[in-house]
């Protein structure tokens, strides 16, 4: 009887690229528990008229879908646009199935067999994967005690492997800490590739906090990615989008599956945008909430790091699993993420937040 046969077949038996051996997949826990505080969403759902809208483009969608999208999502590009102003314009925003897809692009088109990628850590789990996915090398650049990044620091750090993307995290996920523009702007001048800034929780950032797009016109090798996940509450589109030079979107277009977002996600993304007073009408009760909880943690004498995103890192737990743990058996799902001995919870509604106080009193 051959192995096959016998049910004993596994992942370790098939021809895997070895630089794939004894990775894991990424992914938070999904737990079905009262207060899901972990992944960082927006806790508001759409409105009814919205869910009306999107209900109406969907129907008026299915007529054709016999047909493929457009290919190159122009009309959603151009609302793009249009949304993250900075005098940007259809040829420099780019689209694809959430923040992932965009960041895997650019690994495709300008990492792969031979270069290689750094990142300052902690930050986003995905950077590293993604880049090994394309069988990039990763290059694990430090982050300072506050969680901040040094530009003299970073920029020998950069002098020293001379990669080929670096990727910066501005808010950082998973300590929420946003970037200077002059930062980003020594590490531009120092790189001597690509320079990914990850945005994905900008909108949640404190007022007043300049995006890295300011700095799109004096730097062609810039890439600035967003995504519709967090401030836009619409997780579930899965629609994530960057801005850039013409020219970064010429070479995405020779790694882009053909036809890779559909006509679904093109018109929910089009009508969130339309949407897009109601959808960050959220985002101000959300910063209130969140800075509300970095003043509570603190009051219970626990360490807490600056956020301008909707999550907070808290700590530092001898035992931060058994913290977690206890939330989880009080109905209050986290994130065990981030250097040791710290968590991460998102902000939900106010009464999620309630809910967590009081959990995490009991657990302490």
């Amino acid at each position: 009887m051959t192995k096959e046969a016998a049910g004993a077949f596994s992942l370790a038996d098939l021809p895997l690229r070895p630089d794939l051996r004894g990775r894991v997949p990424y992914g938070a826990p999904q737990i079905d528990v009262p207060v899901r505080l972990n992944t960082n969403e927006n806790p508001y759902p759409p409105s009814p008229s919205l869910v009306a809208d999107l209900a109406e483009a969907v129907r008026q969608s299915a007529a054709g879908l016999n047909r493929y999208p457009d290919r190159d999502a122009v009309a959603l590009r151009t609302d793009l646009a249009a949304y993250l102003g900075h005098g940007l314009t259809t040829e420099r925003v780019w689209a694809a199935n959430g923040s992932n897809e965009v960041l895997q692009q650019i690994l495709q088109a300008f990492g792969g067999p031979g270069r290689s990628a750094l990142g300052f850590e902690p930050s986003y789990s995905m950077h590293p994967i993604i880049t090994a996915g394309s069988a990039t090398e990763w290059i694990e650049g430090a982050r300072e005690e506050d969680f901040g990044l040094d530009p003299d620091k970073a920029v020998a750090t950069i002098e020293e492997h001379r990669p080929d993307i670096v990727f910066l995290t501005s808010p950082n996920n998973p300590t929420g800490t946003a970037l200077a523009p002059d930062v980003i702007a020594r590490v531009v001048a120092a790189a001597p590739g690509m320079v990914v800034v990850d945005e994905a929780y900008f909108e949640f950032a404190r007022t007043g906090t300049p995006s890295a797009l300011t700095l799109l016109p004096a730097h062609p090798r810039l890439i600035v990615t967003r995504t519709m996940s967090k401030a836009f509450a619409m997780a579930g589109t899965r629609l994530g989008y960057l801005g850039a030079h013409p020219a970064v979107i010429d070479a995405l277009l020779l790694v882009r599956l053909p036809y890779h977002l559909s006509t679904l996600t093109q018109a929910a993304a089009r009508v969130a945008l339309a949407h897009r007073a109601e959808l960050l009408g959220t985002v101000d009760a959300l910063r209130a909430e969140r800075d509300a909880t970095v003043g509570w943690l603190r009051a219970q004498g626990l360490r807490v790091a600056d956020s301008d995103a909707n999550f907070v890192l808290f700590g530092c737990f001898p035992d931060r699993h058994a913290i977690w743990e206890g939330l989880l058996r009080r109905g209050v799902l986290i994130r065990e993420t981030g250097p040791a001995g710290w968590l991460r919870v998102s902000i939900g509604t106010t009464e999620e937040m309630a809910a967590f106080r009081a959990a995490l009193e009991e657990v302490l």
